[in-house]
């Protein structure tokens, strides 16, 4: 509703339109000998700037303004006040500013009004993230406040090239989005792409980025993320220097790059701290652990159900001799440890930080003890299972995955043995290979094949080769050939 020029009826306009919710104030002033009212959202601004930026030049400010539109204007112009100012016309606008921070001052006569931006809510300060630890990488990480993490990466990227675009989702929260990229290496087709997804969102409300990420990926089913989430910085730069897109949503500290590659996921920020030879051995370990992880349970059914002659004879009578007594079935066995071990990691998730340790680390010894001697599992595959977990550990990016193949593994192994590992895998590989975003293939550089991106991949090359030919995530594009 747009403004008329009666104070009070703009003012109980907005009081009603705001439900008379207690945490809107209205305080009525008097400037120049015209009746003015300021409205203010308790909480959401900084009582200090306030004072210092809005009470106290409006009271020393003078001026022979005859109505209110004049007074406004004067005002204005005179620039006495908070440097973030606009210029507001309508009821809805207004109460936008208030909930964001802003003071709106009216004047009686004016359809206009005034707001100043003087934001300043308690934030968590700036902390080391609890989910990307590096060792030699920066101690900060982004936080839930949109204005600090852009900050964060402005101090990090000082080039006129960096971008930051502002844009409102969810019809309820109107929250504030932020789309990060470099002009000069950001495809525009997928800064456009990733705008109209975002402007486009069917959401009331978006309280982390988890509410994003479903509408920026092409497919609700997939195994694997073409979006990935971060918590530091520096990762996210490094991101937007090699041509992709971020995007910060205020709230969360979790910050969404688009688009994510599969082989990346094997990759921390300190590999390119170590020395080249070290951090091959180390991303060679994460890709051994992966297997580990997926096939290892899956691999000792088979052996033990279907092809016993793969195993040493003296392991293959272990094996007899500790499942004789056990009165579930191999798959069983299997299955029902991997269920526990989800159900005490989940509980150690969920528990106050001081028991979770604790809970987790008593609870399965406790479990997996009493069930070796009750003799309702027994020792090999308690054993397989916990290297199974340990190895997954190694690759927190790939648990909701690894928590999902474990299972039909073990059902493929159980059904057919290593045929049945193979079909299934080669599936999953498949899978990975069709899936695509926004035209960028998640599995290139191995398929679509790029033999001269492979350096980095399957070794962790020197940063004087690295600099030789900086990698740009145009270079992927389906429909553009290498």
């Amino acid at each position: 509703m747009k403004l008329s020029g009666h104070l009070e009826q703009n003012l109980a306009h907005l009081m009603q339109a705001a439900g008379s919710s207690a945490d809107v104030t209205l305080s009525r002033v008097s400037l120049c000998g015209i009746p003015c009212a300021l409205l203010t959202c308790e909480g959401m601004l900084s009582s200090a700037m306030l004072g210092e930026l809005v009470l106290e030049p409006l009271r020393q400010f003078s001026c022979d303004a005859a109505s209110g539109d004049a007074l406004l204007r004067a005002i204005l112009r005179t620039r006495l006040l908070a440097p973030d100012t606009a210029v507001l016309h309508d009821s809805a606008a207004i109460l936008m500013k208030i909930y964001a921070g802003f003071a709106v001052l009216l004047a009686e006569g004016s359809e206009t009004a005034l707001a100043f931006g003087i934001q300043g809510y308690a934030a968590r300060s700036i902390s080391e993230p609890s989910g990307e630890l590096n060792i030699y990488g920066a101690k900060e990480g982004f936080t839930e406040t949109l204005r600090t993490n852009i900050s964060l990466i402005r101090r990090r990227m000082r080039t006129p090239a960096m971008t930051f675009s502002l844009v409102t989702a969810g019809t309820v929260s109107h929250t504030d989005l932020c789309i990060c990229y470099l002009r000069d290496r950001a495809p525009e087709d997928l800064t456009a792409r990733i705008r109209e997804k975002l402007e486009s969102l069917p959401l009331e409300t978006v309280f982390s980025s988890g509410y994003v990420r479903p509408f920026l990926e092409e497919s609700d089913i997939g195994l694997i993320h073409s979006v990935s989430t971060t918590e530091r910085p520096d990762i996210f730069c490094a991101k937007l220097l090699e041509g992709r897109v971020g995007v910060l949503i205020d709230g969360t500290p979790f910050a969404l790059v688009i688009p994510q590659l599969f082989c990346e996921t094997f990759q921390t920020l300190d590999d390119y701290n170590y020395p080249p030879a070290y951090a091959t051995l180390l991303r060679w370990l994460k890709y051994g652990a992966a297997l580990i992880a997926l096939l290892l349970p899956a691999a000792y059914l088979a052996c033990a159900m279907w092809h016993p002659e793969l195993l040493h004879e003296t392991l293959l009578r272990i094996l007899t001799e500790s499942e004789q007594d056990v009165p579930f079935s191999l798959p069983a066995e299997l299955l029902g440890v991997l269920f526990m071990y989800e159900t005490v990691r989940e509980a150690g998730l969920r528990l106050p930080k001081a028991v979770s340790g604790a809970v987790g680390m008593i609870g399965g010894l406790l479990i997996g003890d009493a069930a070796v001697k009750s003799g309702l599992l027994s020792t090999p595959v308690l054993t397989v299972a916990a290297i199974s977990a340990t190895a997954g550990f190694v690759i927190p990016e790939h648990h909701a995955a690894l928590t999902v193949l474990r299972p039909a593994f073990i059902l493929a192994a159980a059904a057919a043995g290593i045929p049945g590992i193979a079909l299934l895998g080669t599936s999953v590989m498949l899978h990975i290979c069709g899936t695509e975003i926004f035209g960028y293939p998640v599995s290139a550089p191995i398929a679509p094949l790029y033999p001269h991106r492979l350096r980095d991949i399957l070794a962790r090359i020197g940063f004087r080769q690295l600099s030789q030919g900086n990698f740009r995530i145009s270079e992927i594009r389906t429909d553009n050939p290498h």
